[in-house]
């Protein structure tokens, strides 16, 4: 019997220019961990996404150091360390379940 988890995070945050904010990521199945990799994306309307973070904290080339992933709690989070105009954008994240299997939401 196929087990269903529930990803959720905020559908809207705002921040002030240079202020910091942390989008969190869910699971209703239980808390998030290490275990579950979490990835975070970034996705402007017409662009695909880009990746800034992976395997929970790291940041790939070229991503600039105010994206930052950690566990927060019992949810993955992205903070948002001086945020910037540009940084107005869709955030997803992804979690990884086990048999090869991703979560996104």
């Amino acid at each position: 019997q196929t087990q269903w988890s529930v990803v959720t995070q905020e559908p809207l945050l705002s921040v002030s220019s240079g202020g910091t904010v942390a989008i969190t990521c869910g699971l209703s199945s239980g808390p998030v961990s290490t275990s579950n990799y979490p990835s975070w994306y970034q996705q402007t309307p017409g662009q695909a996404p880009r990746t800034l973070i992976y395997s929970t904290n790291t940041r790939p080339s070229g991503v600039p150091d105010r994206f930052s992933g950690s566990i927060l709690g019992n949810k993955a989070a992205l903070t948002i360390t001086g945020a910037e105009a540009d940084d107005e954008s869709d955030y997803y994240c992804v979690l990884y379940m086990g048999s090869g299997i991703s979560t996104a939401i």
